[in-house]
């Protein structure tokens, strides 16, 4: 990435900087600047969606900046309200440490760990007196809470909104303070909370950070990439289940996703534009270069060129799988019930949907009855169109 010009970097998976004619004099001045990027360990696994952020990341540290990670151990602990219309349910302070190992491992897989200041909240808010709240709380009107959407949306329809939700974009503001940030980097979703960072900063007299949002990417079932919708591409899937997920999104996001987690070319982002808009080209084959692209950057070119191949021998030439876990039954067992023991599905609702809509197969044949009673013999269980599981009778 050390190769790509600044206006590259400023401009490709970009949705708005506040200020860039600021930020550009700033890089241009030669100091190292403090790239500030928070997170909230409140769930422990990454996705491609993280990556478009974490891109930016590096490709400022190789240009010679700082990146300040701070890992939110407090402010997990409230829950972001963003984007959420009822109250988020509070972590244990177990949780946090847990998620954020996991956090942190995914992170340093793009962002150079070497280049990289790790900051815990609790450094100083578990210094923090009453009277330290009430200077925080001083800097800031409840007009200015009410700026943000989700608190002015559940205000109106009467739903509750506490005041620890209210001190959430305070306290994030406060670790701009705290770490001395430059810059605040985040997905659109945030740009409430960061503008408030920037609004603390100018309060207190500070010369107030850049604001760096990045679009946020669509998932496999065309929402908002989110855990909440089970439609995540994660960075630490295998390389075919990544590979998979990538050919399972929708033709209308697919230059998107090139222009966010790839480098490929302007030029080559405008001729496939073009190509799907006259189509002279079938999306299938730009999603199988766009899935090369992705696992390619998380599992190196092999494991591409594998998942690739995987890909073809199962949903082209419909063939089983290479690998696929085992299952053991010792006795009949309900189709529900062996979809979640096989971690086929994430809840018994999903497994329900999945059969009732024609998603579930036993070697081949349908399963399409939620009572069904699958038998302990040797059988290949297929959930959706990526999850096998070969049954063995124990």
């Amino acid at each position: 990435m050390s190769n790509l010009s600044l206006d590259f970097i400023l401009k490709r998976g970009v949705a708005e900087i506040i200020s860039e004619e600021s930020f550009r004099r700033r890089l241009n001045a030669g100091k190292s600047l403090r790239l500030k990027m928070g997170f909230d360990p409140s769930k422990p696994d990454l996705h491609v969606g993280h990556a478009v952020g974490l891109r930016k990341l590096r490709q400022l540290q190789d240009l010679g900046h700082t990146v300040v990670l701070i890992v939110g151990d407090w402010t997990a602990q409230i829950g972001d309200p963003s984007g959420r219309d009822e109250s988020r349910t509070m972590l244990t302070h177990e949780q946090v440490q847990v998620n954020a190992q996991t956090y942190m491992d995914q992170f340093f897989s793009i962002v150079d760990k070497a280049r990289t200041e790790t900051r815990w909240q609790s450094e100083w808010f578990g210094k923090f007196t009453l009277a330290d709240v009430f200077n925080l709380t001083s800097r800031f009107t409840f007009a200015d809470m009410m700026e943000h959407e989700t608190f002015d949306k559940r205000v109106k329809e009467g739903k509750a909104l506490s005041i620890m939700e209210l001190m959430y974009p305070m306290l994030q503001a406060y670790d701009s303070i705290a770490i001395d940030a430059d810059v605040e980097f985040g997905g659109t979703d945030q740009k409430f909370n960061i503008l408030a960072g920037r609004q603390l900063q100018e309060r207190l007299g500070k010369t107030p950070q850049e604001v760096f949002l990045v679009p946020l990417l669509v998932g496999t079932d065309g929402r908002k990439m989110s855990k909440s919708f089970d439609n995540t591409i994660d960075l630490k899937a295998a390389p075919h289940d990544m590979y998979g997920k990538v050919m399972s999104l929708v033709d209308d996001v697919i230059v998107e996703y090139f222009r966010c987690v790839t480098d490929v070319s302007d030029a080559e982002l405008a001729e496939m534009t073009r190509a799907l808009k006259s189509k002279s080209i079938n999306p299938r084959d730009l999603k199988m270069r766009l899935g090369r692209e992705i696992v390619a950057q998380f599992h190196g070119a092999d494991a591409a060129r594998q998942a690739e191949a995987e890909f073809v021998k199962v949903f082209q030439q419909r063939e089983l799988p290479t690998d696929m876990p085992t299952f053991a039954l010792k006795q009949p067992m309900p189709i529900i019930d062996l979809i979640i023991a096989a971690d086929l599905a994430p809840s018994r609702s999903e497994a329900r949907r999945l059969v009732l809509q024609g998603g579930v197969k036993l070697n081949d044949a349908p399963v399409d009855k939620i009572d069904a009673l699958i038998p302990a013999s040797e059988a290949v269980l297929r959930v959706g169109r990526r999850k096998f599981v070969r049954l063995v009778n124990a």
